[in-house]
């Protein structure tokens, strides 16, 4: 219960920290907080690895890459005049020049100290037309591998992350009345097109596995699955911009289909990978550790108050945190599919099973979720995001406005950095865990360097718990194209200036850079910018009213 997880927490902190375990602030009466030292980087899946912890940044391809006008999303986003859709609120355009300024920006990674850097390779450069290989977009992506190997930093690959070439699935032709061809195999829903597209992807991912799997170990297959599906196919604000969820009959026929495509492209790359890359680079006993991630959320019963939740609201809640977290992890680890979302598997999904050997977790927010006025069919909910509201929908409790995040219109809540980790730890004790992402919009130093002190306090507490949590990977290493939302949330570590793309340090690189080079968090860190008390306020907003607070 989240009641149970936030008690156990404020205890623990109280005991860290002394009296001031809430406040955010100064020492006060009970003294400074004490340090905490993180242990060096180790194996990501052995069991010598446990106790091993990571300090990294992440990136995504088509959100920093510029020109990559082989995508899905250059033709979602381009302008009209230009031949695209126009959708969402910019073009991805140049993004933040990071093709261009690839080996550079490794010199910003050596600036924080960080031991690792997860960063996509886009498909679509690398296979611009079906069948064709661009061996000069190959070369760019060896020696981006090249330079973080020298650099002492270790890369992770992540194979799809919210991107494909424009012929997997064109968003230009989402009717494809013409069935599926070379030029646009039609999505993941197309029954004829989604299993070429499942081989394809393999093909894709046995290619860099042997291409790079010499001084690569560590890849992920898909990034934040449920999320990408519900955005692209769900709703319809990524491409292909297809909208399958709001009955029950595109729901369980259309959408969870789609699921399980996406599933049998997880385990396609997952076992290409591990046949194609052999060559263990970093000598720890195994040559290719692979996993996905997560997007999760503190999910809470919208109708809640101080003494009781709604028991309504409270049953919805646990259906949400089912589909949002362990419906597809699940079905990759006994390779059995829920395929009506009643909570139990109905279907074997052949070679899925045992497809995941560690487990990114990617948190940037808590929100309610209400059965009441629910828009979402069989699962009877309405998920109280952003500014989704169908008259149900309550502020969390205890909700603070200097922690909303007005850019994403959502709440960040530390504590749930704890509880999370300590739930997915229980649930699956056996897999390690990673924070692969986790990040706050803004343009306030302060809150930056706030929310990486507050989240490594509360993996410092998951840790001393007890929990297998190997690193922390920072979203993002610098500003980009946050999809949808365009180029208005500022993520970076580094902001950029995107008439120059100069890049310049945050208080929250400095802080950052600070833990990772001494691999403590100090006292004064902590005093300055930890606790779970009122964060720096954000500027240029009306807080209130844009997080429903």
């Amino acid at each position: 219960m989240r009641t149970r997880n936030i008690a156990i927490l404020v205890a623990a902190l109280t005991a860290a920290c002394g009296d001031d375990a809430g406040s955010g602030g100064s020492g006060g009466e009970g003294g400074a907080p004490a340090a905490i030292a993180f242990s060096p980087p180790g194996s990501l899946v052995s069991a010598e690895g446990k106790g091993s912890f990571r300090f990294g940044a992440a990136t995504a391809s088509t959100q920093i890459e510029d020109q990559n006008q082989t995508t899905d999303w250059w033709a979602f986003t381009a302008p009209v005049a230009e031949g695209g859709l126009g959708k969402g609120k910019a073009p991805v355009g140049d993004a933040s020049n990071g093709f261009s300024l690839a080996l550079e920006d490794i010199a910003l990674l050596k600036e924080l100290g960080v031991d690792s850097y997860r960063f996509s390779i886009e498909w679509a450069r690398v296979e611009p037309e079906r069948n064709v290989i661009d061996e000069e977009a190959l070369a760019h992506y060896d020696a981006v591998v090249d330079a973080l190997v020298a650099a002492g930093i270790r890369p992770m690959i992540t194979l799809h992350h919210f991107s494909n070439p424009i012929w997997v699935a064109d968003p230009r032709d989402n009717e494809c009345v013409n069935g599926p061809s070379d030029t646009n195999l039609c999505g993941f829903g197309n029954s004829e097109g989604a299993p070429q597209i499942v081989q394809e992807f393999g093909e894709h991912a046995a290619l860099l596995a042997e291409r790079f799997g010499d001084r690569v170990d560590e890849w992920g297959t898909v990034n934040e699955p449920v999320n990408y599906l519900l955005a692209g196919y769900g709703i319809g604000s990524f491409p292909p911009g297809q909208s399958n969820i709001l009955t029950e009959e595109k729901l369980l026929g259309e959408f969870i289909p789609i699921v399980q495509t996406y599933l049998e492209l997880h385990a396609a790359a997952y076992t290409a990978v591990k046949m194609n890359d052999v060559i263990d680079a970093d000598s720890d006993g195994s040559a290719a550790d692979v996993g996905f991630t997560l997007s999760i959320a503190d999910w809470v019963p919208a109708r809640d108050n101080l003494v009781s939740e709604d028991p309504e609201d409270l049953a919805a809640r646990d259906r949400v945190v089912y589909i949002y977290h362990h419906l597809f992890l699940d079905a990759a680890r006994t390779g059995e599919f829920d395929t009506d979302l009643d909570g139990e598997p109905d279907k074997t999904v052949p070679g899925v099973a045992g497809t995941v050997d560690w487990l990114g977790l990617q948190y940037y927010f808590r929100s309610g979720v209400t059965a009441k006025n629910p828009v979402l069919p069989v699962v009877a909910l309405t998920p109280c995001f952003g500014t989704i509201d169908f008259g149900a929908c309550l502020p969390p409790v205890g909700g603070d406005k200097t922690k909303c995040i007005p850019a994403m219109k959502y709440e960040f809540y530390e504590p749930a950095v704890f509880s999370l980790l300590s739930d997915f730890s229980s649930r699956y004790p056996d897999l390690p865990l990673l924070i692969s992402e986790s990040g706050l919009a803004t343009e306030v130093g302060e809150r930056r360097a706030e929310h990486v002190v507050r989240s490594l306090e509360q993996i410092a507490l998951a840790r001393e718990a007890g929990v297998d949590v190997r690193g922390y990977y920072h979203w993002s290493l610098y500003d980009n194209f946050e999809w949808a939302e365009g180029f208005e949330p500022r993520f970076g570590l580094f902001t950029v200036d995107y008439a120059s793309y100069e890049r310049t340090p945050t208080l929250g690189a400095t802080v950052l850079g600070e833990v990772a080079k001494s691999r403590e968090l100090s006292s004064e860190q902590r005093t300055t910018y930890g606790g779970l008390g009122p964060m720096t306020e954000e500027t240029g907003a009306v807080i209130g009213e844009r997080c429903n607070l």
